[in-house]
C-alpha cells in the first residue's frame, strides 16, 4: 500500500512505531527520490514462488499467520535489495536466507516474551488428506527439535536442499550440517508420538 510516497506492508507503520509496540509485521519504507517500483521481475518471482515460501515459512513457524509475516518480511527486505540482486538464479537462497535469519530474530526476541503453560491452546488444522494425523504428529515433533536442529530438517528434506546449500543458508560448515541432521533424525526415531502413529 503506498500513503504519500512511504510504502506500509500489511497495517504496520513505516516509521518503526509498530515495532516499539511489538509488531513484527515487515514495514518498507521508500526514500523519496527512489521511483515507485514495479519491476514484472519481482512480481512474477512472488507469484510462482509464494505458495513454497509460504510452505518453509509455516514449518519454520508452527502456524499460518506468522508464516505469512515471515514471507511477507522476506520479499520486503528482497524488494528493497532487488536491484542490487545480480544474479537472480541464486534468488530462492536470499529469500531463504532472509526468512531463517529473520526467524531467528523473532525467535530470540520473543523467548523473553512467552512462558510455558500446562495448557496447549487447540489450533485448527485443516485435514487435505488421509494422512492427516501423522502429517500432524510429524509437524509436533519437529516443532519440539531445538531451533538449529528444526532449520536444518526442514531446509534439507522439507526444502530438498543438499547439505552443502544447507550449509550455505545457516552459515555452518558441512560436518556441522551433517552432525546436527543425524542428530535430529534419531530424536526424531524416538519420538513416542511417531512411535505411536
Amino acid at each position: 500500500m503506498s500513503v504519500g510516497g512511504d510504502h506500509f506492508v500489511g497495517d504496520a507503520r513505516a516509521d518503526g512505531a509498530a515495532h516499539a509496540n511489538g509488531d513484527r509485521r515487515a514495514c518498507v519504507r521508500r526514500p523519496a527520490d527512489r521511483p515507485a517500483f514495479d519491476d514484472p521481475a519481482f512480481r512474477d518471482y512472488v507469484t510462482s514462488r509464494g505458495p513454497s515460501l509460504l510452505r518453509a515459512a509455516y514449518l519454520l513457524t508452527g502456524n499460518r499467520a506468522d508464516a505469512e509475516d515471515l514471507v511477507q518480511a522476506a520479499l520486503a527486505k528482497t524488494y528493497l535489495a532487488w536491484d542490487r540482486i545480480e544474479n537472480l538464479g541464486a534468488l530462492d537462497g536470499y529469500v531463504r536466507r532472509a526468512m531463517v535469519n529473520t526467524h531467528i530474530s523473532w525467535w530470540r526476541r520473543r523467548k523473553v516474551e512467552e512462558y510455558p503453560t500446562d495448557e496447549i491452546p487447540d489450533q485448527a488444522v485443516a485435514d487435505h488428506a488421509g494422512d492427516a494425523e501423522l502429517q500432524e504428529a510429524l509437524r509436533r515433533a519437529v516443532d519440539r527439535l531445538p531451533q538449529r536442529m528444526r532449520a536444518a530438517v526442514l531446509l534439507r528434506y522439507y526444502e530438498d536442499m543438499t547439505e552443502a546449500e544447507v550449509a550455505e543458508m545457516l552459515g555452518v560448515s558441512l560436518g556441522t550440517v551433517k552432525s546436527t541432521v543425524s542428530r535430529a533424525v534419531a530424536k526424531l526415531r524416538v519420538d513416542a508420538d511417531l512411535r505411536a502413529d
